[in-house]
């Protein structure tokens, strides 16, 4: 599995965040895994763990979110670009064998599959603030 594929894996559990509590997320991550058809045990464990770390820094995220989003509410960002932006923000801050600019350009990629138009942008903006 590339690192894209393992990425795309990643946002697709994370994204069900929005919709579950915390207590639940673990639940959800074996839900999502059982899914998973010919994925190594490698794989499959870099996607657990990656999934669980970003959980656990959640709020810290979060928190770098609002402070670069002036004017955007954390609640007014929707729910996919929210979860790519979790991501990204966590590769670029907290996962050293991700350089800055991958994350980035990982992130534009996931808002063209996942988001509007104007998503890629807005992603690509907020994240270049981040870089600084």
């Amino acid at each position: 599995m590339t690192r894209r594929e393992q990425r795309n894996n990643i946002f697709r559990i994370l994204f069900k965040v929005e919709f579950n509590s915390i207590d639940e997320m673990d639940e959800q991550i074996g839900y999502s895994m059982d899914l998973l058809i010919g994925v190594n045990d490698e794989d499959r464990t870099y996607i657990v763990n990656k999934t669980k770390k970003i959980i656990e820094l959640i709020n810290d995220i979060d928190s770098i979110i609002s402070s670069i989003s002036s004017g955007w509410n954390i609640d007014r960002i929707g729910k996919a670009e929210l979860t790519i932006l979790r991501l990204a923000i966590y590769e670029m801050k907290y996962d050293e064998e991700i350089p800055y600019k991958v994350a980035i350009n990982e992130a534009v990629e996931l808002a063209k599959t996942y988001c509007n138009d104007d998503a890629k942008s807005f992603v690509n903006a907020l994240l270049a603030k981040v870089e600084k």
